[in-house]
């Protein structure tokens, strides 16, 4: 005997051919979208600025991206045609690379490191470079803009760097700064390493501005401790602003004072005026 189906069943029944059919419906489309995922967009080399201004003893940093819109996985190698002398490197995560292997629909951060030579020419230079993975190549045209050079010099007016002096004294030491580049320097500021417990102050103790072929003294007014043994020490003085600095290293020699020296020979006077003294008084006996 046939029973024919209630409603609730057919209601029932119904419902879940739709939720099974919506199920598979969502996994089909996941699927599918993974596999868009996977190859969405065309494989790129971009750069967020391609063009970057820098001096000649500074590096040209540029921060780049790699998309593998391909299928499959790609080894992308670099290579950049630089003028002659110039220098690349290319780091990602902080590792210098060579090659990059990236999975697809991947994009992958490219830091792009490059130094020109120090007698670069101010200018505008296109660095092509690219990233080559098998039969596909991707390129990016990078400007570099060199301005021009820093250089700074710290010396003394006359070039000597040896000075006498005499424990405990005051010794005014003339130094000479001298901007060697081709662009201005800024907030030059002077330093110094001394043996201990001796002092330096400089005068000015910085230089505001110092255009490029010329140069500035500064006074440096240099203190020795008394008691200071007589023999030859190293004072170290430094010019520094933000584009560099230079050292310059001074031979000190320190003697001792003609008082010192007086009373070191009286002494010794005294010493033998007292033997011979002794000598008379009890030789004879």
């Amino acid at each position: 005997m046939l029973v024919k189906p209630t409603l609730q069943y057919l209601t029932l029944r119904s419902k879940f051919s739709l939720f099974f059919l919506l199920f598979v419906a969502s996994q089909l489309g996941l699927s599918a979208q993974g596999q868009v995922a996977a190859g969405a967009g065309p494989s790129a080399f971009t750069a967020k600025l391609i063009n970057i201004e820098a001096a000649t003893n500074e590096a040209f940093r540029y921060n780049t991206t790699i998309h593998n819109g391909s299928a499959k996985q790609a080894l992308y190698e670099f290579k950049a045609d630089l003028p002659l002398g110039w220098m690349v490197s290319y780091k990602v995560e902080g590792n210098q690379v060579a090659s990059l292997n990236i999975d697809p629909g991947i994009s992958r951060e490219v830091a792009i490191e490059i130094n020109a030579t120090a007698s670069t020419k101010p200018g505008k230079y296109k660095i092509p470079v690219k990233a080559i993975a098998n039969a596909d190549t991707l390129s990016l045209n990078l400007e570099a803009v060199v301005r021009g050079s820093y250089g700074i010099i710290l010396t003394s007016p006359t070039g000597k760097l040896s000075e006498e002096l005499t424990s405990g004294s005051h010794k005014e030491i003339l130094l000479e700064v001298k901007n060697s580049g081709s662009l201005p320097l800024k907030d030059i500021e002077l330093s110094s390493q001394l043996p201990v417990n001796w002092e330096a102050t400089f005068e000015p103790a910085r230089i505001k501005q110092l255009e490029p072929g010329k140069t500035a003294t500064v006074t440096a007014k240099l203190k020795v401790p008394d008691k200071t043994i007589a023999g030859d020490y190293a004072a170290k003085f430094t010019a520094t602003n933000s584009n560099g600095n230079a050292p310059a290293t001074f031979r000190m020699v320190v003697g001792t004072s003609l008082l010192s020296g007086w009373i070191g020979i009286l002494v010794i006077l005294l010493a033998i005026s007292l033997v011979y003294y002794l000598i008379r008084k009890y030789g004879r006996r």
